[in-house]
């Protein structure tokens, strides 16, 4: 086994030792007989939640689809990226690769049963990331701004939800600008230029080609663009409304804009802790101390985070079973559906 590849083995298993050990620490600060009583009151409220979610995928599915250029707008291809997205987020969901272990899944279904090319797949992917992204920041941005005008969690905690904010917004708004303005491309030409730079003029128009895609989606077709960005903010929304539910559920409701703090304190959990796999460990720690703080039972908080996390596998495995259905249909590429490349 190369040495590269046994270090990235070692570094995930450390990252998989790091959730749980959160873990631990957080089963060790709750009555986990507590939390099963909790659980066992929702009943057929769980049927509501997976409701929600079934919603806020169907959503976010669309918003992929909005940023492929070459397919229209209908329903046939709102159930296609249905389908391609659950397979794609099942390996997501267990890939330790930050949440990006089932894109390539998606281009290559995309390729081999819709005939579009790879790089419009690819394409459309940054482009379906990018759009989550800023519509994650605008959303985190509100539940801010509820947090400080509500004073329900402890200074310390809106400082650090404040500098972890601000740190993800720097990083999305310079994504966002390397992609709208051709950056790479532009970077790769300036190195060709010198002499150690030479080898990167034969993969410079592949660079180019990709930018171009790129810069044209948010220029050309600013109404999709606009679009997919409102869809996505929306199903942001519809994660405080799965967290509202809940707890409604769980018999200790709370108000609309307590529900927004908790969902977007547990997002930026856990998009800090992409490395961890699913941010096992550290998704619970965050529903313990904000549930805590806002419901007074870090208990509840748990029994929250269990909830979503059942219906996540029931996602996973969802997912899983979409993908084994569609890897037993033949390879169909429909005339017109793809650029082939």
């Amino acid at each position: 086994m190369p040495v590269g590849t046994r270090g990235m083995r070692y570094l995930k298993a450390f990252y998989l030792l790091i959730g749980v050990a959160l873990l631990a620490a957080v089963i060790a600060e709750i009555d986990v007989a507590e939390v099963g009583v909790q659980i066992g009151r929702i009943g057929y409220g769980f049927l509501v939640i997976l409701g929600i979610y079934f919603v806020a995928f169907g959503i976010d599915s669309v918003t992929w689809q909005m940023t492929i250029r070459s397919v229209p707008l209908n329903g046939l291809w709102a159930y296609r990226a249905w389908v391609l997205r659950m397979v794609g987020e099942a390996f997501n969901n267990v890939i330790p690769a930050a949440s990006m272990g089932g894109e390539p899944v998606k281009a290559m279904l995309l390729k081999k049963h819709y005939g579009i090319g790879y790089r419009e797949g690819t394409a459309s992917l940054i482009l379906a990331r990018t759009i989550n992204l800023i519509a994650l920041v605008i959303f985190l941005v509100g539940g801010f701004a509820l947090m400080i005008g509500g004073g329900s969690l402890p200074g310390a905690y809106e400082i650090v939800a404040g500098v972890g904010l601000l740190v993800l917004g720097l990083a999305v708004a310079l994504f966002f600008v390397v992609q709208r303005f051709g950056v790479t491309s532009l970077t790769g030409a300036w190195i060709g230029r010198w002499r150690f730079g030479a080898r990167v003029k034969d993969v410079l128009h592949h660079i180019r080609d990709m930018d171009d895609r790129l810069v044209h989606f948010y220029t050309g077709t600013r109404g999709r663009f606009a679009g997919a960005l409102l869809l996505a903010f929306v199903n942001w929304l519809l994660g405080a409304v799965e967290i509202y539910y809940t707890l409604l559920f769980l018999d200790h409701p709370i108000s609309w804009a307590d529900a927004w703090i908790i969902e977007a304190v547990a997002q930026l959990v856990r998009t800090g802790t992409f490395f961890i796999p699913a941010s096992i460990g550290a998704q619970e720690g965050a529903f313990l101390l904000v549930c805590g703080a806002i419901t007074g039972s870090p208990t509840l908080g748990v029994s929250v985070s269990v909830v979503r996390r059942l219906r996540e596998v029931i996602w996973i495995v969802w997912g899983f079973a979409l993908g084994s259905i569609l890897s037993m249909k033949p390879e169909l590429v429909p005339e017109g559906d793809g650029d082939g490349g």
